[in-house]
């Protein structure tokens, strides 16, 4: 059944904003879902807020700004503590470079964080674009060099080659499975050099879920680790629609590191998203009431 039928089926009607006119004007909502970004939109959504208390507005503008920033987005991360939940979750240590510094001073800053190569490079900023999710890999230090400023740079997680895709919808936790970056030995560093530049890792077209894979590398990460990570996020972060790139350390069974987060992911890529999307929709109706 098409989506848009299932949800007419439900009594839910989905109405595009036109943003040629004043969003007061617009309506009645019972749910506001939006990802625009910019200072001008959150004024608008702002202003909406506080005149309709009564609509649900997905998600709050100020929460959505700590996923826009890779130096705030892990910080949450990285304050919990989840060893009681039959493993283990931190992030990768990670430095920032701002936009102010010169690629000449990296080298000095990453042997100053006392941080080993090889390195990942992200974009400090994710604006929703394309550039915003593309990463290198410098895995010397006269790779350093040709890095661009502001950006985070990563200490590199031996992973096994798959990065675990946890999408999150309300309390619905979903894993979906993606072949990610190959690890990295010795040898490898004694061979390459230089700075590789990669797309976006994790799309639909490397799913790994019907891969035959290493049970070792390919097991799910502990359902109550991720139903624990989820929660404390959801509370910390304010967020109800975001997903978590987590990788498992290679050659552990509970060790892993949360990479990225990011706000409103393309749910067409989850398994059952639309039953899924169209029972959270409902619930906040029913809380409401």
């Amino acid at each position: 059944m098409c989506c848009h039928v299932y949800c007419r089926n439900k009594g839910i009607f989905f109405v595009a904003i036109d943003l040629n006119k004043p969003m007061l004007e617009q309506g009645p909502f019972d749910v506001v879902l939006h990802k625009l970004p910019g200072k001008e939109w959150r004024e608008i959504i702002e202003d909406y807020r506080h005149k309709h208390p009564e609509v649900t507005i997905l998600d709050p503008p100020d929460a959505i700004q700590h996923l826009l920033n890779r130096q705030s987005m892990l910080q949450n991360v990285a304050e919990l503590n989840l060893s009681d939940c039959h493993g283990k979750v931190g992030v990768p240590q990670q430095l920032v470079i701002t936009k102010n510094a010169s690629a000449s001073t990296i080298p000095y800053e990453v042997t100053k964080a006392g941080m080993k190569l090889p390195l990942v490079a992200k974009p400090l900023v994710v604006d929703g674009s394309a550039k915003s999710h593309e990463l290198c890999i410098a895995y010397d230090e006269l790779s350093l060099l040709k890095l661009e400023p502001p950006l985070v740079l990563q200490e590199f997680v031996n992973h096994g080659g798959l990065l675990f895709k946890i999408y999150i919808v309300g309390e619905t936790i979903k894993v979906v499975r993606r072949f990610s970056l190959p690890n990295v030995g010795k040898h490898e560093l004694l061979d390459v050099d230089g700075l590789f530049r990669f797309p976006r890792v994790s799309c639909a077209a490397a799913s790994a879920d019907e891969a035959d894979l290493d049970p070792n590398i390919a097991e799910h990460p502990p359902k109550p680790l991720l139903e624990r990570l989820a929660r404390d996020l959801r509370r910390r972060l304010g967020l109800h629609l975001f997903n978590i790139d987590m990788i498992r350390e290679h050659g552990t069974k509970d060790v892993f590191y949360v990479i990225d987060i990011n706000y409103f992911p393309g749910y067409g890529k989850m398994p059952e998203y639309e039953q899924i999307f169209i029972d959270f929709l409902l619930s906040l109706v029913k809380n409401k009431v």
